[in-house]
């Protein structure tokens, strides 16, 4: 098989509550090489670009994740074009200085079930289903030519009512997805040096995430990716404990990455069960929600303040276990509404200390102005905000962990009370 391209240097185990890791994901890809540290999320894409954002005004920001996710839903329709220009997706979009990270779904976007057999997936692209056989699938990746692929998988058992027997069959069908990819992958000189992650399934029985954790393991993979976990689909509890569980029998020497979670909170959790990667779409949810991310993640800011600044926020947080995949669209108390009356006319920053181009140069009332008259400089200075604040926050992880005090970050991202239930958990 090609060499991988993904390398993953694990410098740090933090023993605890958790098996919480810090690492460097080293990526020598086709444009150059790529170092990323882990705990740490990739950057989302539509169709390669940012929303809102123009390739300038994305890289007025800096310290962006040097990996970028695109997603076959949205590629698959655009296949006649890409094999006529021949020159990969990279080029075909602009893309220069990033590793690309293709993955089969966009986790912003909503993916209806029951159209998987065992030879096929669906992926939904704006003109509708595109149902994928393992060899279609390998051809769009041929002409993609990405960095980096999650394989083929069954991923329909994140329901809550989903059998055991359908649970036991997708886990079947996602191990033979992965074996017939890496097949196709071995044999084809286009994928040379091109880094497969295999997915782990498994809905919520602990017994089959187990299995199809072992069996991926088994493979000549470069990392993992945990699917069937995403906001919506089980309680915090439940998933930490399936996620835990899985990272036990993964090597420790590949990265791992789960999808469809997001949240503060959750991302938390998922990092002290183990987690390496997350997929960067919340950033653009909050944004198409009209908000702005807005909550403490300075480990050195006082107490007081932190609760000043936790009171700022009306919309109660959604309690884990309450929520759906259509609940994704409601605010959390990590946001403020500037749609909100009540910001009219205020005229501070969106938040205090901030270092974004948004709150430098602007005040919260004259982007609650621009989302009232439907201006699309709303989406713009909202995105430069979000993706900033959420990197800041995924630094603030990092460096709480090499010092000691996640639990001290615990308390100022989600409060005295919000710390205490993670804790629990």
């Amino acid at each position: 098989m090609a060499a991988k391209t993904v390398q993953f240097e694990l410098s740090r185990v933090v023993q605890g509550k958790g098996k919480c890791r810090l690492g460097i994901l080293k990526a020598p890809g086709k444009t150059g090489h790529h170092c990323m540290d882990t705990p740490g999320c990739l950057l989302y894409s539509h169709l390669g670009t940012v929303p809102h954002l123009t390739q300038d005004t994305l890289h007025t920001i800096k310290n962006l994740p040097c990996v970028t996710q695109v997603t076959l839903s949205a590629i698959a329709e655009h296949q006649e074009v890409l094999d006529e220009f021949k020159d990969g997706f990279r080029k075909f979009a602009g893309l220069h200085d990033t590793f690309l990270y293709c993955s089969l779904h966009d986790p912003a976007a909503p993916c209806p079930t029951g159209y998987t057999t065992n030879k096929t997936v669906s992926v939904w692209g704006s003109g509708g289903r595109i149902e994928l056989t393992v060899a279609k699938f390998m051809a769009l990746l041929k002409t993609v030519q990405p960095d980096w692929y999650q394989a083929m998988a069954d991923g329909e058992t994140w329901q809550n009512n989903t059998s055991r027997k359908r649970v036991r069959k997708s886990v079947d069908r996602s191990l033979a997805h992965l074996d017939e990819c890496l097949l196709v992958h071995q044999n084809s000189p286009e994928l040379e040096g091109v880094a497969v992650f295999g997915v782990v399934e498994g809905g919520d029985i602990l017994e089959e995430r187990v299995r199809s954790a072992r069996e991926t393991a088994k493979r000549p993979v470069a990392g993992f990716c945990l699917d069937g976990l995403q906001t919506g689909s089980m309680d915090q509890a439940l998933r930490t404990e399936l996620v835990s569980a899985v990272n036990t029998e993964l090597p420790e020497d590949k990265p791992r990455l789960l999808q469809g979670v997001g949240r503060p909170d959750e991302v938390l959790a998922c990092v002290e069960a183990g987690v390496d990667l997350f997929e960067g779409f919340f950033p653009f949810q909050v944004t198409e929600r009209g908000c702005a991310l807005c909550f403490n993640y300075n480990i050195c800011l006082d107490p007081e303040r932190t609760v000043l600044a936790q009171d700022e926020v009306e919309t109660p947080l959604i309690q884990n276990g309450e929520d759906n995949l259509e609940d994704q669209t409601q605010r959390t108390t990590f946001e403020l509404n500037l749609k909100d009356k009540r910001f009219g006319d205020d005229f501070g920053p969106l938040v205090e200390g901030c270092g974004c181009y948004c709150c430098r140069n602007h005040q919260r009332a004259y982007v609650h102005h621009l989302l009232v008259t439907n201006e699309l400089l709303a989406g713009v200075l909202l995105m430069i905000h979000n993706t900033v604040h959420y990197q800041g926050f995924f630094s603030a992880v990092r460096d709480a962990l090499a010092k000691d005090q996640l639990d001290v970050l615990k308390r100022q991202v989600l409060g005295e009370k919000g710390a205490q239930t993670a804790t629990k958990e």
